[in-house]
Formats: C-alpha cells, structure tokens, sequence
C-alpha cells in the first residue's frame, strides 16, 4: 500500500483523485475553469461533496465550456437551482456564470485563462515540500495576489484560501506531504518537463 496524504483517507473517489489528479500541473482552459468553478462551488463544504457531484456539475454547466456557460440566462439560474446534482446556492450558481463570462474576458485581453493563472508562480509548479499536514498553509502570498487580480477582473467565491486549494489542485504548488508517494512522482514529472 503505497503512503499517501492522509487528507483523502479510503473513498475510492478520493484515493482515484489524490492519485491521479491533484497537484499535477494543467494549463488546459477548460479544465481550469472547471476547477475555478468547482473549488468556489466547495467553499464552506467537503472536498469529498464536491468530488460526488462532479459528473452532475460537468452534465450540467454543459462540460464547462465556459462559450455556453457565459450564454446562461435567468432560465438557466432557475434551472440549476432545481437540479439536486449540484449545489444549489444561487450565489454559488451565479458566480459560476459570472467566472465564465469574466474568462471569456480574460482570454480575449491575456490569451488564455491559463496564460493569466499560471503568472502567479513565473509559469513554474512551486514545491511546497510540506512534512505534515499540519504545515500545508491554508492562503499563501501568491494566492492572496491571485484572489485580489480575479476579483478585479469579476471573478466570485475566489478568496485567497479558494484560490490556494485552485493552486493545489492544479499543479501550480505540489502540496502533496514529502513521504507521499505522489510528491516525488510530481517532482519527477516537473523535473522531466523542465529539462
């Protein structure tokens, strides 16, 4: 049995995504938006809730094209606050709206939305090299600086502790704790992609 974070305990879903997923660096759009959206969907719930919903999410927000999310209409509100696949918060609901129509923006004055996240840490995953659970911080300094930008550029439910579990997930800092299996698999990977 290999050691991994302690955070995704024994749900297969969870152990499948702390495996294959989380901390490792993506610069896909969509996925990105789709990371955005759920991790704003998540604050004040489990990770785990999320995880569970995540197909419902995907089948919904029509696989988080943010073109077609951007398009909602107050029917579309109405709409996925019916659906008991989701987190049915209006504001949650809104903002997912708002963050697709504010990274058409984005793409439109930066390029890309990957282009714009990833300057947060000079384009390169930052190793957070954490003993212990206990030292994974909950905002850093570059997630602070990313929550003040988003807001600026009409993100929602993108504070700086939403915006460092965003960087965590996506492979901007490998927070996997050092005796976990998966950090030195990331390092590897990081390393062979800078070389």
């Amino acid at each position: 049995m290999p050691q991994r974070c302690a955070w995704c305990g024994a749900d297969p879903l969870y152990v499948a995504y702390h495996d294959t997923e989380w901390g490792v660096p993506n610069h896909d759009d969509r996925h990105l938006f789709e990371m955005l959206v759920l991790e704003g969907a998540q604050a004040g719930l489990s990770w785990i809730t999320i995880l569970r919903k995540r197909e419902n999410y995907r089948r919904a927000f029509d696989g988080f094209d943010a073109e077609r999310v951007a398009r909602y209409t107050d029917e579309d509100v109405a709409r996925l606050l019916a659906d008991p696949g989701i987190v049915r918060n209006r504001l949650k609901v809104e903002a997912a709206i708002a963050n697709a129509r504010a990274t058409l923006a984005v793409r439109e004055r930066f390029g890309s939305l990957d282009a714009l996240l990833w300057t947060f840490v000079d384009g390169v995953p930052r190793d957070g090299a954490r003993g212990t659970l206990a030292d994974v911080p909950a905002e850093t300094a570059e997630s602070q600086a990313m929550s003040r930008e988003l807001k600026r550029l009409g993100f929602r439910f993108v504070g700086p502790t939403v915006c460092y579990a965003f960087m965590q997930a996506v492979g901007m800092v490998n927070d996997h704790v050092a005796d976990c299996f998966r950090h030195r698999e990331i390092l590897a990977v990081r390393g062979a992609a800078g070389s």
